[in-house]
């Protein structure tokens, strides 16, 4: 049974936040900043509100009778109730016999082009432990971008807007970017688990040290990115802000509305359209929320019954990456052009150039991940790199009229040619009204 592991480092970055979110919104209190204050506790407190709810939710606490948890989770203490239930089943597992075991099948990576399945006997205590780990695991996701996502961008803004960097600042910096990174590599195992669910998956460090390079880029250059923009530009931030998670909000309803599928009742038995139409728009609102500062590993399909896109998308990850590198290439300009005093000793181009390198950085690694380290990469029907020159030619074939005129030339050119050489052939009959072998005119 492993050790949980994932738990502890989820539930650790939470109280830490939290706390910390907690003191320096006392600091500023103190300080006489209110407005700081206020969105200090907002981007502290909301998620943390989400992070119960979904415990509570995957749980199915509502509908057994545990008054003291779910007290406990209205109080914001669900984590720490959890993390002490999760370790008291890990320690005494094994001291009472079980009664019963449930049989699990997993067929393994493919060796030689063979895949064997292998049978696995999982205890009540393992299978408890693993609903604990899969609802840390999304509450972390929850917690990284609802709450410290917006919170790193909230913190970075105020120490360019006061040029003054402070440890309690600087310490809440740190750890929020952490959680994030965090949140984003937990969310890339929970896609790799459910696309290939029925393979038994294992994660080596390799790949855990390629997705917290990956993400550490990716994460810290969107929010140096929208910060300095921001403060150049402020009355354009909510614009930017807008389009962009409206547009990851709608884009799963889009495809669902054309797909033209019946509504999800699967989801849970309990709930009602209404209720499950609640849960969907948080779940597309998360997705948004995630790919506002990173790429979502998972991809909402509403019409599917798991609600989620099981193939591997090309196309989709090349066209996210070199829109968010020309969007980012393009805040970068406008910053550029309108900064302002705060930014006098401050080198711009060598920033600029920084930044942009650290994105691409961030996609090497994550090429690197794809490419080599990924645990489920024997599966895959093509390798990244040839999936991305497969979209990079079908984006210059598609993107340039020169040479579709001149496919369009060649093709008539050759018709015209078929054409002389049919009409230079005579067919000579025979008395029987039976055509002989064509010959040619110059025979």
């Amino acid at each position: 049974m492993k050790f949980p592991g994932s738990v502890l480092i989820s539930v650790v970055l939470f109280v830490a936040e939290t706390a910390t979110a907690l003191c320096l919104s006392g600091a500023y209190r103190a300080a006489g900043d209110r407005m700081w204050q206020w969105l200090t506790l907002l981007f502290a407190l909301l998620p943390c509100a989400l992070v119960q709810l979904s415990l509570v939710f995957i749980h199915r606490d509502v509908s057994r009778d545990r008054p003291l948890v779910l007290l406990l989770h209205l109080l914001q203490l669900g984590p720490l109730v959890r993390c002490v239930e999760v370790f008291y089943i890990y320690f005494h597992a094994g001291r009472v016999e079980e009664p019963y075991v449930s049989i699990t099948k997993k067929r393994q990576m493919p060796k030689d082009g063979y895949s064997e399945e292998v049978e696995k006997e999982v205890g009540q205590a393992e299978g408890k432990l693993c609903t604990h780990r899969s609802a840390f695991s999304r509450a972390s996701v929850i917690q990284a971008f609802l709450g410290s996502a917006p919170q790193l961008t909230l913190q970075l803004y105020i120490c360019v807007l006061q040029q003054e960097i402070t440890a309690a600042r600087s310490i809440f910096m740190i750890l929020s970017l952490l959680s994030i990174v965090y949140g984003a590599l937990r969310c890339n195992i929970l896609a790799i688990k459910i696309k290939y669910d029925d393979y038994d998956v294992s994660v080596k460090p390799a790949a855990y040290l390629c997705i917290f390079m990956w993400r550490s880029f990716e994460i810290a250059t969107r929010v140096t990115v929208l910060v300095l923009f921001s403060s150049v530009l402020q009355i354009w931030t909510l614009p930017v802000v807008l389009v962009n998670f409206f547009g990851f909000f709608f884009y799963p309803w889009i495809l669902f509305w054309q797909s033209k599928s019946p509504f999800p009742e699967n989801i849970e038995k309990a709930l009602s359209r209404v209720g499950t139409t609640t849960v969907l728009c948080l779940l597309t609102f998360l997705y948004a929320g995630i790919n506002m500062f990173c790429w979502s590993a998972v991809q909402v399909k509403l019409s599917d019954p798991d609600l989620i896109n099981k193939s591997q998308n090309w196309y989709r990850l090349t066209v996210y990456y070199m829109l968010r590198f020309i969007e980012n290439a393009f805040l970068l300009l406008m910053w550029y052009i309108y900064k302002t005093d705060i930014y006098l000793y401050v080198c711009a181009p060598l920033l600029v150039l920084q930044l942009l390198i650290a994105y691409c950085m961030a996609i090497f690694f994550m090429l690197v991940f794809y490419q080599f380290c990924h645990p489920c990469k024997k599966l895959f029907s093509s390798s990244i790199t040839e999936g991305l020159l497969s979209c990079f030619t079908f984006c210059f074939v598609c993107k340039s009229p020169q040479s579709s005129t001149l496919a369009d030339k060649a093709d008539l050119k050759s018709a015209e040619n078929a054409d002389e050489s049919q009409s230079s052939n005579k067919t000579i009959d025979s008395p029987n009204g039976y055509p002989h072998q064509s010959v040619s005119s110059n025979a």
